[in-house]
């Protein structure tokens, strides 16, 4: 039985040894290092020290939102274009204009084009705000495009921002899909065969694209369960979402050293 002990002790103290290896290698990391900023718990050979807490303090958002100071050429138009602040100009267009529209539109079958219809024809200002918000999303979707570029042309994705690089991609990705859930709630011909084509193409996703297609239609085809999953993903959730990251995102910019600068 003793021998049966400390077999069992011998292990179990061998396995502690590899995790703590594991987990110090990770934290070590350079992804995740990136992540986690100086003064995280989360990072290597962290210490409850005044410095440290100190950093707790700094990282805040709430409490650091603004930067104390900017690089000279990050207020410069000619270097950034303005292209971030103007996808979030055009984030906050579309808000503005969508609660408009919510206000005449309802998502059922039904009801949906003839809506869409009085807007253009009887709501006064309708056509106005509606094409506002058709082509702020346009504008959107390409400024964000032409932001990732500069980003990469500049090399702002290197060290210390390559989380932040991350978090915007996923930024580009959620735009793409705000413009994509909204194609279909006009609810013409134009929108159902573009998502009907957009949907199949979801289908042949290896091992579960026939799942995500039949969760995104709601049955095997596009019907009323279908417009109103896509209205609730336009207006609610990847909104939502969006303004998380953004909100991160923002934060990074300022706590990774602001603008990068030029090469």
């Amino acid at each position: 039985m003793a021998t049966s002990a400390n077999g069992n002790g011998t292990k179990t103290g061998g396995l502690s040894k590899v995790l703590g290896t594991v987990d110090e290698k990770m934290r070590g990391s350079q992804a995740w290092n990136s992540i986690f900023r100086p003064g995280s718990v989360y990072r290597r050979g962290y210490t409850d020290s005044p410095r440290n807490r100190s950093y707790v303090i700094m990282n805040n958002v709430l409490y650091h939102l603004h930067p104390v100071k900017v690089k000279r050429h990050a207020v410069k138009v000619s270097y950034t274009l303005c292209l971030g602040g103007l996808s979030f100009f055009l984030f906050m267009i579309l808000t503005v204009t969508g609660i408009f529209l919510m206000f005449f539109y309802r998502p059922t079958a039904a009801s949906a084009w003839g809506d869409v219809q009085t807007l253009e024809t009887a709501v006064t200002f309708g056509s106005l705000v509606r094409n506002m918000h058709r082509w702020a999303a346009h504008l959107m979707v390409l400024s964000v495009f032409l932001h990732m570029s500069r980003v990469f042309y500049h090399g702002a994705y290197k060290a210390p921002r390559e989380f932040n690089w991350v978090i915007g991609v996923i930024l580009l990705t959620l735009t793409l899909l705000l413009s994509f859930t909204g194609y279909l709630l006009p609810w013409d011909q134009l929108a159902l065969w573009a998502v009907t084509v957009g949907t199949n193409m979801m289908g042949y996703t290896p091992v579960f694209g026939s799942q995500v297609r039949f969760v995104l239609l709601g049955s095997k085809e596009i019907s009323t369960d279908t417009l109103l999953r896509w209205y609730v993903l336009h207006v609610l959730m990847l909104p939502f979402v969006i303004v998380i990251f953004m909100a991160v995102h923002f934060w990074r910019v300022r706590k990774d050293g602001g603008i990068s600068g030029p090469l």
